[in-house]
This record gives C-alpha cells, sequence and structure tokens, in this order.
C-alpha cells in the first residue's frame, strides 16, 4: 500500500497498559508505528524506565513512532504561560526523540474551550512558528492539529492559513477524519492542503447518530463502521500525493471493554480495508 499504518494508544486507553505493553500490542497487531501519548512514555521514564532501551525495544519490534501526543500550551495569549508552554513543549519533544521520534501533535490547548480567548489567525500563526522553532532545536517537528469541537484551529481553512502564515519550512498539518466532520468542515478543502505537508493523518469513522452538533470523540467507530466516506476522501488524498501515515486514533468506551490485541487487529484491517477499496 502506498501509506503506512500506526495504532494511536488513545484507542486501547481505558485498558489501562503499560507502555511496554501498548507497544508490545502493536507490534503483534502488525501495525507500522505507533503513535504513543507523551505521558505515559514519561510516567514510564518516572518509574525507572530508561526511554533509551525503550527506543530499542520499538526498533528490535519492527516499529516507528510515527507521532506522538502532547498538550502543550503553545497558543494561549498569557504572555508567562505560552513561555512556560514552550518550556514544557521542548521537555516533551526531548521525550519523544529519546523514543526515536521525530514529530508530535500541536493541538490548540488553551485556546479550545468556549471561554477561552481566540487569538486572530496571524497572531497564532506567528505563535506557530515560535513551537516549530523550538521543534528545530530538538529536531522534532510540531504537527498543526485540528480539533474539531475547538473555537480555534476547528476547520480545515483555519489550519491551512496558520501553516502557511508561519513561513517555516517545518510548517505541517495534522488532519483528522472525526474532527474535520465535527468542526463543519467539506472534506473537498483536503485538496487545498499540500500532500508532503501532512505526514500523519488520525484515522477514524463516526455514525449517523449522535448528530454533528452533539457527537464526542467517545462515538468514535473503527474506520469503516459509520457514515464517514473515507474511500472518496483517501482516493482524493493518494491522488495528490498523500504518502504518510494513517495513526488510528479512537476513544470508543465499547472497544475499552474488550481485549487490546482483538481492538488493535480489528482497527488495523480495518484501516487497510478502506484504503484498499481507495486504490481499487
Amino acid at each position: 500500500m502506498p501509506v503506512r499504518f500506526a495504532l494511536n494508544t488513545s484507542t486501547l486507553r481505558g485498558q489501562k497498559l503499560s507502555v511496554v505493553e501498548q507497544i508490545e500490542i502493536t507490534a503483534k497487531a502488525g501495525y507500522d508505528g505507533i503513535e504513543p501519548w507523551i505521558g505515559d512514555l514519561q510516567r514510564y521514564a518516572d518509574e525507572g524506565g530508561s526511554l533509551t532501551d525503550l527506543k530499542k525495544r520499538i526498533q528490535d519490534l519492527g516499529l516507528t513512532v510515527d507521532s506522538a501526543i502532547g498538550f502543550a500550551n503553545w497558543i494561549v495569549d498569557d504572555d508567562q504561560g505560552r513561555k512556560e508552554g514552550l518550556e514544557n513543549a521542548k521537555r516533551e519533544m526531548s521525550v519523544v526523540k529519546a523514543v526515536g521520534g521525530s514529530r508530535v501533535a500541536a493541538p490548540p490547548v488553551g485556546a479550545h474551550r468556549g471561554d477561552s480567548v481566540s487569538p486572530p489567525l496571524p497572531v497564532i500563526a506567528e505563535r506557530y512558528r515560535a513551537l516549530l522553532e523550538v521543534g528545530a532545536e530538538i529536531g522534532v517537528t510540531p504537527q498543526l492539529e485540528l480539533w474539531g469541537f475547538s473555537p480555534t484551529l476547528s476547520k480545515l481553512s483555519e489550519l491551512a492559513y496558520v501553516a502557511a502564515g508561519a513561513e517555516h519550512p517545518d510548517a505541517c498539518v495534522l488532519p483528522d477524519f472525526y474532527h474535520i466532520y465535527k468542526g463543519g468542515s467539506d472534506f473537498s478543502a483536503l485538496g487545498m492542503l499540500e500532500a508532503s505537508r501532512m505526514h500523519c493523518f488520525h484515522m477514524n469513522d463516526y455514525p449517523a447518530d449522535p448528530p454533528r452538533e452533539s457527537i464526542a470523540d467517545k462515538d468514535r467507530v473503527f474506520p469503516g463502521d459509520g457514515i464517514c466516506p473515507l474511500p472518496q476522501i483517501i482516493r482524493q488524498l493518494i491522488d495528490h500525493g498523500f504518502r504518510g501515515t494513517f495513526s488510528l486514533e479512537l476513544f470508543n468506551p465499547e472497544y475499552w471493554e474488550r481485549d487490546a490485541l482483538e481492538v488493535a487487529q480489528e482497527g488495523l484491517a480495518k484501516s487497510k480495508a478502506v484504503v484498499a477499496k481507495a486504490i481499487s
């Protein structure tokens, strides 16, 4: 296939696995890579685990760290809060680098609630550039992440503006099928994003009910089990040159009640099935 497949460990979050167990299940299920949560990696290190050893374990199992999930407050209006957020981003990126990763999610944390101050897009672009410069120092690229429920960076048009406005060679975006739907963007807008600037794309699907206005992360389902026209969208992405990683990111509590390996295997099989349909 022209793309790679990774497992975002949120998909197995409810099983309360250690980071080592997450890695082993990801490999056993047959994924190309893993997208861990930095909090899990940091907890492992805080409890005496070696990130160097973890990197070797990941490599020995034939996996790569295609991205990682962090929540640094790089976008907030408060100057001191933003300074602290960039320092936190530096620490998070160092953890990602230590386990062999080179990318991290950069969502609009701090400007994502209804009562949050949403900075103007040119200001967000400046702040994203500052985050990119921190990433360039560490060797880890922050990917501008879409959050459909947020008043900030909820639409593909905003994502494109900020990524372009940052005017940085490492600027890139991290879209998500569910968040595109939740934020009210039309999938055709993906055609306006340069495919080479999408290294990772969160894979998921969503049902018709609850409706878009009230649907939440917990309602995400396996690819092909919902109403998202995934094969058509993926065909468009591939035709435009997307060769990145589809990372399965789900938060469904029903899946958390099941055997973790079975969930990981089903998620990969269904991810591959929608891509196969797209390229057939």
